[in-house]
């Protein structure tokens, strides 16, 4: 009988497979035969209570390569418990977004015990994933076989295990059927419609879709200025005066798509639970280390690092290598600089027409450069931020998001300032804009999208080739799918998403008045941006587990940072235009404070408006609050239910004490 994923029967021999772990090729085996008993024990006796099986039987290992691929999945109860367990947020009958419990599950919109499509299969995985995270070390002092894998009671097996190169990754298997109907409503068809995002969180999860969900937002959201932008650039862009009425527009537009995103993030989540899902205890991140101690909020044992130890690598070692990576950024721009001089020499002295190509030469050799330089120092950012030993996964998020975004922010708009305000040349500044947006959007379409697909491809061809070629009686189908998705690319997130987004957003808000073009090529390559992510996320990389997200996190707070230094560059470039020069022939101080006063009413204007949009619409509000008061009443019930309880059990005991 051949396993496939559309297969509902959950019998421990053929059960559907949901999540596979890949072990070390030398792994012993009394520690595979520790570890699956780990994960199909019961829950009292300290396992997970989970499905498990090889991929590869003992007669098929003879027959192929060794595979050390093994299958997790669990029983419906199993996953409807766990859900229980991470407090998974679903739709009542009373069209109220609750906490789901087994004992209520009845409760609960579309749920049916005859029915296994009540949790979707993203939240399955992420259930395993959390089940599997979740088994802790008791009376081990090591994993058997490896003495040199110290454990301690309360510590996560899995991570002690791939800490340890035991465990060489786990990834949840796609379902092809529900992608194949994903990629027909998402991006096999090029039309112009709405991204299916409910569709893309039920396969993929709130974080990625909110992802997507952002993505399609702030392309649509492009859409005016890029209107607005097209006949300035064609009829009277060239009078560089005329920019007053654009950069005025801009400065509210930047504000008001921001302010509107949130509603709609808030909107969106609360469809699907988030917004009230309650926050989990962070765990320590798997790379934390340090001497064994006891945690003083949990109580558990578990790696204690002094908080001094850590502030001293930040400020003594990262922050001096970040402003020297700042100082080398600055140095290429100089040489990029002097390259444009030359070019500009040679043009005015030939005055031919390659030399007229030539001018762009400069731009275009600067922005390979500065694309090589943010992702060289992407990596030793990952590296520093690693090594100062956060303990949770969100700080060191964190400090890693601080540090890539500072240094993308000079590294791609210092130039942009440099020639804005020191050299005031309107048109070098139109020309460096569009063409590092412009060679941007290419090298990331190419790095992203057009060479790992080339690649994924060339690989798929050699697994069919080897699959076809087998002579054995197996699965072949389960077995090339796994086969060929444990050698995708990992995601690693939607951080190069974000921040990608975060610097078009830079482009396109700081000088657009400059170069009114820039929203137009923003929304132009958004457009493919879409359909060159749905595709990476659907054939190009391994799927990656769910993960619930209430909103966009740290990103919305640079979005609204970018918007606040848009307003002081489009005041300063207003200031400087001749046109507003002429009306202060005399006193260039009072053009300064007009410039300045203008910018703090904006900027205070701004402030205003973010306040005077709630983050949240009201009919969400009224939600949010009822089940907060529902809460409240039932806590009090069951406090006074314990009070009762004890009320009564203490007259008993004085009944005895009189009887005796």
């Amino acid at each position: 009988m051949k396993v496939t994923l559309s297969a509902l029967d959950t019998c421990e021999s053929s059960f559907t497979p949901l999540v596979v772990l890949e072990l070390a090729q030398d792994v012993k085996e009394e520690t595979k035969e520790w570890l699956k008993n780990r994960i199909v024990s019961k829950k009292e006796d300290g396992g997970a209570q989970l499905l498990f099986r090889p991929l590869l039987n003992k007669y098929e290992k003879e027959t192929l390569e060794n595979q050390n691929l093994y299958l997790v999945g669990a029983s419906n109860i199993t996953l409807l418990l766990g859900a229980e367990a991470i407090g998974l947020v679903k739709e009542c009958n009373d069209n109220t977004m609750r906490a789901f419990t087994y004992g209520t599950r009845h409760n609960f919109k579309d749920f049916n015990d005859d029915n296994d499509d009540f949790l979707t299969m993203a939240e399955c995985q992420f259930i395993i994933k959390h089940e599997l995270e979740n088994l802790r070390a008791r009376d081990e002092k090591m994993i058997p076989g490896y003495p040199q894998a110290k454990l301690y009671p309360g510590k996560s097996l899995l991570r002690r295990l791939l800490t340890s190169g035991i465990v060489i990754q786990m990834f949840p298997l796609h379902d092809n059927e529900a992608l194949k109907k994903l990629e027909d409503s998402w991006y096999t068809r090029f039309t112009l419609k709405y991204q299916p995002v409910d569709r893309i969180r039920g396969y993929f999860g709130e974080t990625i879709a909110l992802y997507f969900g952002f993505l399609e937002y702030f392309t649509v959201a492009l859409i005016p200025m890029a209107v607005i932008g097209l006949p300035y650039y064609l009829f009277v862009w060239e009078d560089y005066d005329k920019y007053v009425i654009f950069a005025s527009f801009n400065l509210i537009w930047s504000t008001v798509i921001l302010e509107v995103w949130k509603r709609g993030c808030a909107n969106m989540t609360y469809r699907w639970g988030t917004l009230v899902m309650k926050r989990q205890f962070e765990e320590p991140r798997p790379g934390f280390h340090g001497v064994l101690g006891i945690n003083p909020v949990t109580g558990r044992e578990e790696p204690l690092y002094p908080s001094y130890k850590r502030q001293l690598r930040i400020y003594l070692v990262s922050l001096p290598f970040v402003c020297l990576c700042l100082y080398f950024s600055l140095y290429v721009m100089m040489i990029y600089f002097d390259m444009e001089s030359w070019a500009m020499s040679l043009h005015e002295s030939s005055g031919s027409e390659w030399t007229s190509v030539l001018l762009y030469v400069p731009s275009i050799i600067y922005a390979i450069v500065i694309e090589i330089m943010n992702r060289l120092y992407r990596y030793a950012a990952e590296f520093l931020t690693s090594w100062e030993n956060h303990r949770l996964e969100s700080a060191y998020q964190n400090h890693l998001i601080l540090k890539v975004l500072v240094f993308n922010f000079l590294n791609c708009f210092a130039s942009l300032f440099y020639i804005a305000f020191v050299l005031r040349d309107m048109k070098l500044l139109r020309q460096s804009l569009a063409t590092l947006l412009i060679t941007s959007q290419i090298l990331n379409q190419i790095m992203e999208s057009v060479l790992p697909y080339w690649l994924q491809k060339k690989h798929h061809v050699q697994v069919k080739r080897k699959v076809q070629a087998l002579k054995a009686d197996i699965d072949a189908t389960l077995y090339e799918q796994v086969v060929l998705e444990k050698e995708m690319g990992t995601y690693l997130g939607t951080f190069d998403d974000y921040l990608e987004l975060f610097l078009q957003f830079g482009y396109v808000s700081l000088f657009s008045c400059v170069y009114p073009l820039a929203a137009a090529f923003a929304v132009l390559n958004n457009f493919t941006e879409v359909n060159s992510d749905a595709l990476k996320m659907c054939r190009v990389l391994k799927r990656p587990f769910s993960e619930p997200s209430a909103n966009i996190g740290v990103w919305q707070l640079a979005f609204e940072t970018m918007s606040v230094i848009s307003v002081v560059t489009n005041c300063a470039l207003i200031g400087m235009s001749p046109q507003v020069n002429a009306l202060f022939p005399e006193s260039k101080l009072d053009l300064i404070l007009i410039v300045v006063a203008v910018e703090h009413a904006l900027l205070a204007f701004k402030f205003i408006l973010a306040f005077a949009i709630p983050d949240k619409p009201r009919h969400i509000q009224m939600k949010l609050a009822r089940l907060e008061f529902e809460s409240l009443e039932a806590l009090k019930r069951q406090q006074m239910k314990l009070m009762a309880q004890n009320l009564k059990e203490e007259s008993r005991e004085g009944n005895k004490e009189e009887e005796a």
